[in-house]
C-alpha cells in the first residue's frame, strides 16, 4: 500500500456507495480523504465514521453539477492537505424512460450530475495534479471516473443515463491519452459497474426542487424504476468488493474496472454490431420474455394514449 499511505483522497458520492466504501478503504490505507456529498446530514455521519478509523477527513456538502462548488472543492482540499493524490469523480444520479419522454429537467439534472460532475472535476483536479508532478518527480496521481455498464452497451428505456455515461467512457479514454501525452506520473481509469446495491434507484429522492417535474411519471419511466430497483437492489456484487476493485486498479495503474466481467458479452456484441455495420442486437436476446413483457406493457400504454 506505499502508493496511498500518508496521500490524499478526494470523492465525491461519499456519503453512500462506492463513494464511501472507498473512504474506508483509503482510511484504512492510512490516507487522508476529503469527502464530497449533496447530502449533509448523510455526510456527516459517514465522515464520523472515516474519522473512528483514524483518517484525517475534510466533509465538504456541495452539488457537483455547480462549477463553482467543485472549485470550491479543490481549493478547500489544497489548503487543508495540499494536492490529492486520488481523485474518485463518482457522484451520479439515475434517470429512465423512453428518450423522447425526457423534460428539459430531466436532462439538466442527469447530465448536470453524471457529466458535468465529472467534468468538472477533471477540470479542477487535473491541472493540480500536473502541476505537483512538476514540481515533485516523486508525485504519482491517479483520477478515477464512475461511468456504467451503460457507457458500453445502450439499454432501452433509459436513455439520458446512457447518453451520460457514454459520454463518460469517452472522456475518461480521452484523459487517459491526453495524459500520456504530457507525463508518466498522472493516469487514470475508468468505473464500470453493472447492477451493484449502491442506492442510486432513490437518487430522484434528491432531486434539486428547480430540476423536479409536476408532471405525473409516463408509463415508461414508472417501468424503468421499477425494473432499476429491481436490478439494483438484488444485486449480488457489494460495492465494498467494487471499492477494492478501483484501489487494486489504481496501484496496477490499470485503465477499465469491472464489477461484472462475465457481461462484457454484450459489450462485444454491441462493438461487433458497430464494426460489421450491423443493426443494433436485440438487448433481450438472452432473456426474450423480458423484452416482451416491456414491449407489450409499452405498447398497450401507448394505445390508450397513457
Amino acid at each position: 500500500m506505499s502508493f496511498f499511505q500518508g496521500k490524499t483522497a478526494v470523492l465525491t458520492g461519499a456519503a453512500s456507495g462506492f463513494g464511501l466504501e472507498l473512504a474506508r478503504l483509503a482510511a484504512r490505507a492510512g490516507m487522508n480523504v476529503v469527502m464530497a456529498d449533496l447530502q449533509a446530514e448523510a455526510l456527516e455521519r459517514a465522515a464520523d465514521e472515516i474519522r473512528s478509523l483514524g483518517a484525517q477527513v475534510l466533509p465538504f456538502r456541495l452539488d457537483v453539477a455547480k462549477a463553482a462548488e467543485v472549485e470550491a472543492l479543490g481549493a478547500a482540499t489544497v489548503e487543508r492537505f495540499g494536492v490529492p493524490h486520488l481523485v474518485f469523480n463518482n457522484a451520479g444520479v439515475a434517470a429512465g424512460g423512453l428518450i423522447w419522454e425526457h423534460s428539459l429537467a430531466d436532462w439538466e439534472w442527469v447530465v448536470g450530475v453524471n457529466l458535468m460532475g465529472v467534468a468538472h472535476g477533471v477540470r479542477v483536479f487535473t491541472p493540480l495534479m500536473l502541476e505537483a508532478a512538476r514540481q515533485d518527480p516523486a508525485y504519482r496521481g491517479h483520477i478515477v471516473n464512475t461511468a456504467s455498464m451503460a457507457g458500453l452497451v445502450n439499454a432501452p428505456n433509459m436513455g439520458v443515463y446512457n447518453v451520460t455515461k457514454h459520454a463518460v467512457v469517452s472522456l475518461s479514454e480521452t484523459l487517459y491519452q491526453d495524459l500520456h501525452l504530457v507525463t508518466d506520473q498522472v493516469d487514470c481509469s475508468v468505473l464500470c459497474p453493472y447492477f451493484v446495491p449502491t442506492g442510486i434507484h432513490e437518487s430522484h429522492r434528491y432531486r434539486p426542487e428547480a430540476l423536479r417535474s409536476n408532471a405525473r411519471p409516463t408509463p415508461s419511466q414508472l417501468i424503468a424504476q421499477a425494473s432499476a430497483t429491481k436490478a439494483v437492489t438484488s444485486g449480488k456484487v457489494t460495492a465494498a468488493e467494487v471499492a477494492q476493485k478501483v484501489m487494486e486498479a489504481v496501484e496496477q495503474r490499470r485503465f477499465y474496472i469491472y464489477s461484472h466481467p462475465h457481461a462484457l458479452g454484450m459489450v462485444q456484441k454491441r462493438l461487433e454490431d458497430v464494426v460489421l455495420a450491423r443493426n443494433p442486437s436485440d438487448p433481450f436476446e438472452s432473456r426474450p420474455e423480458i423484452g416482451k413483457q416491456l414491449r407489450q406493457a409499452l405498447r398497450e400504454a401507448m394505445q390508450r394514449g397513457d
